[in-house]
């Protein structure tokens, strides 16, 4: 595949490119979904990492302990546990994704915080969810949080792919073709994240940064916690999104 798949539109979002806050320097804030919008920590992520664990343990035939090793070692080393089932095992990965996030039960799981949609609007610009998910999670877990409508677009792991493999995020040249794609300037573009090996690869990439530290990052140490700075790989941080609008006014960081 040469070219970045066509951006999926949200379900009932407006279609893709037809923003009215759109400016011509206004921001295009992309928008990672687990930790970052809503906190899946609790119930979402233990039952996928579940499933995870034992597609892996029928598919190689492993122990629960020796596929549980595995999956974290490809999330670690590639972004996604998927990247490293396909390249290594030959994994189709329709059949993963569908296996690993059937959650007939996810719009009464997740949970939804009001101020989420207030602020999706106030933020000027375009809004998209880059997120290493599949489309059919990422669509319900969008409609569940009740900000479908400020959202332009999903781009979800399935369109992450080129020459045959799959580049998820902390992908640069996914990026890159990602940015291409948007045709905007990267430092137009602001990745907006709990995890801070995503947004070094965007900071690399020229896009600007901002670290969501109230869900995954809660527990860490203050002398753990990464720092922010104009050059830093991470611009600014922030608790939450819902705090994203103020921080974004003052901030000429995210917003120059």
């Amino acid at each position: 595949m040469r070219r970045f798949r066509r951006l999926r539109a949200a379900p009932g979002a407006p279609p893709v490119g037809a923003d009215a806050l759109r400016g011509p320097a206004a921001p295009v804030w992309l928008l990672d979904l687990d930790n970052t919008l809503h906190d899946a920590m609790t119930v979402v992520f233990p039952r996928i990492n579940r499933a995870m664990t034992e597609y892996v343990a029928r598919w190689l035939e492993l122990a629960h302990e020796e596929a549980d090793a595995l999956r974290g070692h490809y999330w670690r080393r590639y972004g996604a546990t998927l990247t490293g089932l396909v390249r290594h095992h030959g994994v189709d990965p329709h059949h993963f994704l569908r296996e690993t996030h059937p959650f007939p039960d996810l719009e009464r799981i997740v949970r939804r915080d009001r101020r989420l949609a207030h602020a999706l609007r106030r933020l000027p610009g375009r809004r998209i969810v880059v997120t290493n998910a599949p489309m059919h999670y990422a669509a319900r877990v969008v409609r569940a949080l009740g900000i479908a409508a400020h959202i332009e677009a999903i781009v979800s792991i399935e369109t992450m792919s080129f020459a045959g493999q799959l580049q998820p995020k902390p992908s640069r040249p996914m990026l890159r073709r990602l940015v291409a794609r948007l045709r905007v300037p990267a430092a137009r573009c602001v990745l907006v994240e709990d995890s801070v090996a995503n947004l070094a690869g965007a900071h690399r990439v020229g896009l600007r940064t901002v670290l969501v530290t109230g869900i995954s990052h809660r527990s860490h140490h203050p002398s753990r916690r990464t720092r922010a700075g104009p050059a830093r790989r991470v611009g600014v941080q922030v608790q939450s999104v819902a705090h994203l609008p103020r921080k974004a006014l003052r901030s000429a960081t995210i917003t120059r």
